[in-house]
């Protein structure tokens, strides 16, 4: 022990220095500061790293956190450990959130955790109901586990994980029924639905045609949005700019979701400005013999007509089957069609401008997400659904005039950023964009309010 503390070596010097302080005898004290002094040293130490260690940005434990009077734990075990699996500290609220507050409702497994069970609810096109829960769990500095302080409440349902072992789509007939037992539920066992009628609560409705719950357009609008959401603030990826039923509530129009690892596993096999040797690149359902369901074809046969007047022609790769790598190919192209389908909107949107594809948009009156961040008619093109037959002439157009400063536009970091959804916010992220949007909406908080009204 005397050898050690005569030489402390490098991976010893810790315990030496505890041992002379402690050890007072070791050296004759000159003075009465001097024999107290190491002693002051040390505690201040010792309370500096304790306090360092309990004040941190960590969660607290889902398992711990309750509501008086609630039954139920909160979220879910899995999601737990999926939001927490890395040790990122949030970013502090932008200036613009000011003291934005978000309560996240408790509720029983079978709303959301026991969902999560199959992977792809997780990552599929409808997942940013669960994109935008994991994201708000690991905002420390918005969310609050004190409901009285919340300005909006978060309610998380997962409605779109319910998928067809035929055809493997998701099904979404059950979602009102869980929606409206969601409801019941915090509407009994807290009272902050009930005192506002649920006009400061959140729901993320990512389906084809919103809170209308069906694919079919006309069956969607017959069965319209669900009275008990029509108070509420629905985050969905359907909108159009002309009156229309099931966009007819309170609402913020989100991307649908693309998995962000995944683009960036992409971009590093194949730079986003690398080289682009496919002209019109299009891989998705066109069927050649539409068939008539209920009066209605998919994609008003534009998918039909695409097939039919550009299939063999040397400019345009167009595929009808599904290949897992396909983000390869977009990567490779120049141009990304982007026709409706059964809804004006599609994962392909997302997908074209995360890898620095030019999307063409074709689906008439569509809205698009977040224009104040994403600058879309500097980034895209629209060509109205009877010019499909134009097509080749308007890109050839296009290629030859302005591509490389719509290009330039689109391959701004900030713009694909703000269309991807990540398990902890960063600023400007879709995220982001979601909470901008709401801050806009704060005349909806309750709490806000009766403090103006004070």
């Amino acid at each position: 022990m005397a050898s050690e503390l005569q030489k402390p070596t490098k991976k010893k010097r810790g315990f030496y220095v505890k041992m002379r302080i402690l050890h007072k005898g070791r050296q004759p004290d000159k003075s009465l500061f001097f024999k107290y002094y190491k002693w002051v040293l040390w505690f201040s130490f010792t309370l500096y790293f304790l306090t360092s260690f309990f004040i941190t940005n960590e969660p607290i434990p889902l398992s711990k956190i309750r509501v008086s009077g609630s039954q139920y734990s909160l979220a879910s075990r899995v999601l737990f450990e999926s939001v927490n699996k890395t040790s990122y500290k949030s970013k502090p609220n932008p200036a613009s959130f000011k003291d934005l507050k978000i309560y996240i409702y408790e509720l029983p497994s079978e709303y959301n955790e026991d969902w999560l069970s199959n992977k792809r609810c997780s990552n599929h096109l409808f997942a940013s109901e669960v994109a935008i829960h994991r994201a708000l769990l690991n905002a420390y500095n918005l969310r609050t586990f004190d409901p009285y302080e919340a300005d909006f409440f978060f309610v998380p349902v997962y409605v779109s994980c319910n998928f067809s072992t035929v055809n493997g789509f998701p099904v979404i007939g059950h979602a009102r029924s869980l929606l409206s037992s969601a409801i019941q539920l915090i509407s009994t066992n807290y009272p902050f639905w009930n005192r506002s009628q649920g006009s400061d609560h959140i729901f993320v409705v990512s389906h084809d045609h919103g809170a209308c719950f069906h694919a079919m357009e006309n069956r969607a609008i017959d069965g319209g949005i669900p009275e008990f959401l029509k108070n509420s603030m629905i985050l969905q990826t359907f909108g159009v700019n002309y009156k229309h039923p099931c966009q007819d509530v309170e609402n913020v129009l989100i991307p649908p979701y693309i998995p962000p690892e995944r683009v960036r596993r992409t971009l590093e096999k194949a730079p986003l400005t690398g080289n682009r040797d496919i002209m019109v690149f299009f891989r998705g359902k066109m069927e050649v013999h539409p068939k008539n369901i209920s009066g209605k074809f998919y994609s008003k046969r534009v998918r039909t007509e695409i097939w039919r007047r550009y299939n063999g022609d040397r400019r345009f790769y167009l595929q009808r089957h599904r290949f897992a790598g396909y983000q390869s190919e977009i990567v490779r192209s120049v141009f990304c069609l982007c026709p409706l389908g059964w809804a004006p909107w599609s994962p392909r949107l997302v997908e074209s401008v995360a890898l620095g594809c030019v999307p063409v948009i074709i689906a008439d009156g569509i809205r698009l997400p977040f224009p104040s961040a994403v600058k879309w008619p500097e980034i895209s093109l629209t060509v109205a659904e009877r010019d499909v037959g134009k097509l080749g002439k308007i890109l050839e157009h296009v290629a030859a005039t302005n591509l490389s400063t719509i290009q330039k536009n689109l391959w701004d970091p900030a713009v694909s950023r703000a269309l991807l959804f990540n398990d902890h916010m960063e600023e400007g992220d879709a995220t982001w964009q979601v909470i901008d949007s709401l801050y806009l909406k704060l005349d909806r908080s309750y709490r806000r309010s009766k403090l103006s009204s004070q």
